[in-house]
């Protein structure tokens, strides 16, 4: 299958394509990086990207920012932040991908634990992560000719320890392979509407 990756140069887009690099066909995407790049706040820039790329058979979106900090000093523009980047991003993404999705193909977001496991600086992440896994089944159940979407929510990665480990005390870090394996069963499975949180 011919496979979009979002984000690939970023520790989960890595993992992912490698995963799925063993027999699929990745185009390597990111905001200064890889074959292709794309700003996912920008229609425009996404609408570019998929004219140059065409058809593909599943999109992965591994990309978005999210602002952490403390909630009593947070501003609505901070807000923001994931609200723009990670969540309309990603919607971009699907909205306009849907178009160049090939029958039966796939969208698969990333969402995040802190949408039902949230910690002390992320209240603008759990929101944005539970926004994404409400998008995936509302879209679900209207893509037509057997196309789907599902979203990843993983916990930390062991790869990820030694940057966020003071953020999420006491949790178990989930190994990166595992998260990968998500998506593949995203893609090449046949659910849709479904969230795999990977811890």
């Amino acid at each position: 299958m011919k496979v979009l990756v979002v984000g690939a140069s970023g520790t989960i887009g890595k993992l992912v394509v490698k995963e799925l690099g063993t027999n699929h066909e990745i185009i390597e995407v990111g905001k200064t990086k890889g074959q292709y790049q794309v700003d996912i706040t920008d229609e425009n820039s996404v609408k570019a990207l998929f004219e140059k790329v065409g058809k593909v058979d599943a999109i992965v979106s591994v990309a978005g920012n999210a602002h952490f900090g403390l909630l009593g000093e947070m501003t609505a523009e901070q807000f923001k932040i994931g609200l723009h980047d990670k969540l309309l991003g990603q919607v971009n993404l699907a909205l306009v991908g849907q178009h160049y999705l090939n029958d039966g193909g796939s969208i698969t977001l990333t969402s995040g634990s802190l949408s039902h496991d949230p910690i002390v600086y992320g209240a603008n992440a759990s929101t944005v992560n539970a926004a994404i896994d409400g998008f995936i089944r509302g879209a679900a159940i209207e893509l037509n000719n057997g196309k789907r979407i599902n979203s990843v929510s993983p916990t930390m990665l062991k790869e990820s320890l030694d940057v966020y480990g003071a953020y999420f005390s006491g949790t178990d870090p989930a190994p990166g392979e595992k998260v990968a394996l998500a998506f593949r069963k995203s893609i090449d499975g046949r659910q849709t509407g479904q969230t795999y949180r990977i811890w």
